[in-house]
């Protein structure tokens, strides 16, 4: 029987999943983020090195929107670490581009956003962007969101993204994936040890009506305008997205940066064909 003492040696020498792959970490939320502080976290049980590179400010929404007519800021925090005045695009391609030029990384996570991207944010999200960026530059690319409920943006499930992220990381990238491809991991509103089971799912959709524009006045009565979203509970398509966030289950989908619909596509050419 080993002794407690080679037992520890033994446990601190494991060799790490994904030991030798270079891991870049990005986000929307911004540098300060807690939800990149778990994100380093489950990189760190993947590989040893791993590389941030996050915008400076939140950039909730950018989409994949880069910066065009404005100078970006980079702000060296340690080796390895980075803040970008700049999208998350433009935080990838700084990355990819600049600051690991020489030695690119295999491997991009952006996140773990402070929300779900599932249905139409995937249009919207920052978070996503990143990982469609990272992709578009030729790197495998996961985007990791965690979900929370009606109890607001406080009680967040860090630990659930923290506890099941690493292992199904692990797994996509021992299977790969195409080219052009993305993965869209979302993390249910519930407790590790409650999460179901793991979904392979396709984008959801939600009802637009939901969101509302909010006018109020300044100091001067003069009108401005927030952009707000009404929560409530629905009833999304099985298979999708929203239902496996729904029923607490983790969702992953593979996204695609080809958008061409195939059967719009064949329906136009033959009508044009016909003329």
């Amino acid at each position: 029987m080993a002794k407690a003492g080679s037992k520890t040696r033994a446990s601190r020498s494991r060799k790490l999943p994904l030991e030798g792959m270079r891991i870049l970490l990005t986000n929307d939320d911004g540098i300060h983020a807690p939800g990149l502080k778990v994100l380093e976290k489950i990189a760190r049980e993947l590989s040893s090195d791993i590389w941030v590179v996050a915008p400076e400010t939140e950039q909730s929404g950018a989409s994949h929107s880069l910066t065009l007519k404005d100078p970006m800021r980079l702000r060296k925090i340690s080796a390895r670490k980075y803040a970008v005045q700049g999208t998350p695009t433009d935080c990838v391609l700084m990355a990819i581009r600049h600051i690991m030029v020489d030695t690119l990384p295999d491997l991009v996570l952006s996140g773990v956003n402070r929300g779900q991207n599932v249905a139409d944010d995937v249009t919207y999200s920052g978070t996503i962007a990143a990982a469609m960026e990272g992709t578009a530059l030729g790197v495998p690319s996961i985007a990791l969101s965690q979900a929370f409920g009606f109890d607001g943006k406080q009680n967040v499930h860090w630990a659930t993204a923290q506890t099941h992220a690493p292992a199904i990381i692990e797994k996509l990238v021992g299977l790969g994936w195409q080219d052009g491809v993305l993965m869209n991991v979302n993390f249910p509103d519930v407790a590790p040890q409650n999460v179901g089971e793991i979904d392979i799912t396709r984008q959801g959709k939600r009802d637009q009506s939901l969101v509302k524009i909010e006018e109020r006045l300044d100091g001067q009565h003069n009108p401005y305008y927030w952009t707000g979203f009404q929560r409530i509970r629905s009833n999304p398509a099985v298979g999708t997205d929203l239902r496996s966030i729904y029923d607490g289950r983790i969702s992953i989908t593979p996204l695609h940066l080809d958008l061409s619909h195939g059967p719009a596509r064949k329906k136009l050419a033959q009508a044009f064909l016909d003329e």
